[in-house]
């Protein structure tokens, strides 16, 4: 398990993520339309899987919005956005906001949060994501793995995107 902060609280996850080299774990999200977004279905694709609580958080936002610019950029490459959050409140935000360079994907029906070891089992938002990266290459190897260790600090965007 990994412990991360909540305001300086410490809160715990299920689990610790894949470390880098190893094979992603394969997942089942649900997106806005309440069709499947699997591992396989990207298989082929460098993806970026930016992991947090909730949308409706503005670290949260600003983490979908930053990976949505920086998105556009690069080649071969899918940002999934995953949350517990209700796929509608994810796909809500992003047509709001103008998003088009990412995918959602919520994790309410999914066992993700366990197979990447950032469901939360202590603290206030006890069932709820931690916020991380993992960046997985064209064959599911993981290249970059970061547990954020304050959950209400952004990831480190240059270091997931260095490794692609």
């Amino acid at each position: 398990m990994a412990t991360v902060t909540l305001g300086g609280n410490p809160n715990e996850t299920v689990g610790e993520l894949p470390a880098a080299g190893t094979q992603a774990p394969q997942y089942n999200l649900v997106q806005g339309d309440l069709s499947d977004l699997t591992s396989d279905s990207l298989q082929g694709k460098r993806v970026i899987l930016n992991i947090f609580p909730s949308i409706d958080t503005p670290t949260c936002a600003t983490s979908v919005r930053t990976f949505n610019q920086k998105a556009a950029a690069l080649d071969n490459t899918v940002v999934v956005c995953i949350a517990a959050d209700l796929p509608f409140a994810m796909t809500r935000f992003c047509g709001a906001e103008g998003i088009e360079n990412v995918k959602v994907g919520s994790s309410f029906r999914s066992t993700f949060g366990d197979d990447y070891g950032v469901t939360l089992k202590t603290g206030p938002l006890t069932g709820l994501l931690s916020r991380a990266v993992v960046v997985v290459d064209e064959n599911g190897k993981v290249l970059h793995a970061e547990q954020v260790a304050e959950i209400a600090d952004e990831p480190d965007y240059d270091a997931a995107l260095a490794v692609l």
